[in-house]
């Protein structure tokens, strides 16, 4: 029986003025520091090439950390995400940098109690001021209230209306970077979110329709706007290959489902041809043995038809936390990794979801 292999472990001692990338090829030898090194070669060296569509979900808090700006936008630019399902709450405090406001780093070790009565919000050690939250209130209101948003849409359309009117804001105030809504509004990136009531965007467009807005939030059209990104992936090849399509989750929850179902809801229930994604990968500090979604494992995906079963060897689950993986991963990949043409997938979503509906229909004919 052949022995198992294994690439040696050479310990060299450590220069001081070493690079990400180099730090993270030769140092990160183990444990969850060598799935966070696989995750890394894997999205520069196969994920973040052309005929690949890349979806990503995001969950946690994110972009109060600034993260959305600092490294999700670039990410964005460089064309390396294609489309993103975020919790609504992400969005939101994304819309604090767009508008200006501030927050700071603090520490976790705070009287909330005295907090609370100096109107200063905390998440952990990131605090703020209340009127951040009314004023960011005020924003989206005054803007759903538009002529543009009186109709029934998807959280896509939704967020590009929403994008262009904060990237309009940030011109006003000579912003030089850019938040992450408005950033994909100008890169044609679809933003999603799978729970569109369940965040404070959500809990505006309720108010404004207590006035009489016309404004409705259809996540339908979501479900299969996602299904058609993923079912059409097969076509974005290139030098005659057929497309792929990745998924990669930055934590858990129902962003990451909403990510994974578009297998299920293309052969499950459209009845089109099955096939599951091509890539995946996950941070998270969820445990699988609990049984939430937030911590399964790609071969319990296969199972559902998630993930495609001959590209497990193209997944990696690496365990820690998302705000130490995301900014090494940004670093790593744009340094290695050239940019994209960017897929501007808003710009196609009328045709995209027209030639679903004709494919969903031939099938239902022909079954």
């Amino acid at each position: 029986m052949p022995k198992p292999k294994g690439r040696k472990i050479d310990p060299t001692p450590i220069a001081a003025d070493i690079g990400v990338v180099d730090l993270i090829d030769r140092y990160f030898t183990a444990y969850n520091s060598a799935r966070l090194k696989e995750a890394c070669q894997l999205l520069a060296r196969r994920v973040f090439q052309p005929g690949v569509t890349v979806g990503m979900s995001l969950s946690g808090a994110m972009t109060p950390a600034g993260f959305g700006m600092s490294v999700l936008a670039p990410l964005m630019r460089a064309g390396f995400i294609d489309y993103l399902i975020s919790t609504g709450a992400n969005l939101y405090h994304d819309l604090h940098y767009g508008l200006g406001m501030n927050l700071f780093s603090s520490t976790p070790f705070l009287d909330d109690v005295e907090l609370r009565k100096t109107d200063t919000i905390r998440i952990y050690d990131i605090i703020f001021d209340y009127d951040v939250l009314l004023d960011t209130d005020a924003f989206v209101r005054q803007v759903i209230k538009t002529e543009p948003f009186q109709k029934r849409m998807g959280t896509a359309e939704f967020h590009a209306l929403l994008g262009q009117s904060i990237l309009e804001v940030e011109k006003q105030r000579g912003a030089t970077a850019h938040c992450l809504l408005s950033t994909a509004y100008e890169c044609g990136v679809p933003v999603f979110t799978s729970s569109p009531g369940d965040s404070s965007i959500g809990m505006n467009v309720a108010a404004v329709a207590l006035e009489g807005s016309e404004l409705v939030i259809d996540p339908s059209i979501d479900v299969n706007d996602t299904a058609s990104i993923a079912y059409f992936a097969r076509e974005n090849g290139i030098d005659s290959q057929p497309g792929q399509s990745a998924a990669i989750m930055i934590g858990g929850g129902s962003p990451k489902n909403f990510l994974l179902q578009t297998q299920p809801q293309i052969h499950e229930v459209l009845k089109l041809e099955e096939r599951g994604h091509d890539y995946f990968v996950q941070i998270t500090d969820a445990r699988p043995d609990t049984g939430g979604l937030s911590g399964a494992i790609p071969s319990e995906a296969v199972s559902w038809g998630k993930v495609d079963p001959d590209a497990l060897a193209d997944t990696v689950v690496c365990y820690t936390d998302s705000t130490i993986a995301l900014p090494l991963i940004g670093a790593y990949v744009l340094n290695q990794t050239p940019a994209r043409s960017l897929k501007r997938l808003n710009d196609s979503r009328k045709a995209r979801l027209a030639d679903l509906r004709e494919q969903y229909l031939k099938a239902q004919g022909d079954a």
